[in-house]
């Protein structure tokens, strides 16, 4: 078991702090909160994101990883805690795809609702397909053997798709809000985010 680097108190984080990201354009839209991914919030290890899908649209996309050590990546397992908003048809579901390298096979499709989690120990990671109608709620959790660094890289069969979010338009239920208070928000282009 690997321990933190460092001995940290607990800290509150208030939502000022938290950083919003819309990310990616047209069915590849989500809107992610960072907790402890470029913010003020210091951490030892983990890296904490939210992310929301609109019901339709896919994230994590395209499939990244981030299993190993390199100038472009960090060692980071991740776990995916899901939660799907139903509706008076029921309770809706998603999907979530793991696969991995010819050196370190995995192979994850599998359709998702709200309870679930994934955990991806190493390999190809995405998407994570909202089912239309039903919006896709997902906590991130990472942590690895460094420090808190999130860098990862993208599948080079679908990174290409990065490129075409900055002519994109970003889904119009973006930002989602539950309680109509604005919120302040990035919009994220060709930043390695996924």
């Amino acid at each position: 078991m690997r321990l933190a680097s460092e001995d940290l108190e607990p800290r509150y984080c208030p939502v000022d702090e938290v950083t919003v990201e819309l990310r990616g354009a047209d069915y590849l839209c989500r809107q992610a909160s960072n907790y402890s991914v470029g913010n003020a919030l210091h951490t030892s290890r983990l890296l904490v994101v939210e992310v929301i899908t609109p019901g339709g649209c896919w994230s994590s996309y395209p499939p990244h990883k981030h299993d190993e050590e390199g100038p472009d990546e960090h060692e980071l397992e991740e776990i995916y805690y899901f939660q799907i908003k139903g509706n008076e048809y029921g309770p809706g579901m998603a999907l979530h795809a793991t696969y991995g390298t010819a050196d370190r096979p995995i192979s994850v499709a599998a359709k998702i609702g709200t309870g679930d989690v994934a955990l991806v120990p190493h390999g190809w990671h995405g998407p994570c397909a909202a089912a239309p109608g039903y919006d896709l709620y997902y906590l991130n959790v990472m942590a690895g053997p460094g420090g808190a660094e999130w860098k990862s890289v993208d599948d080079p069969q679908y990174g290409w798709l990065r490129d075409t979010f900055k002519d994109g338009k970003m889904d119009p239920r973006l930002p989602y809000q539950v309680d109509k208070t604005p919120v302040e928000t990035t919009q994220v282009d060709k930043k390695k985010e996924a």
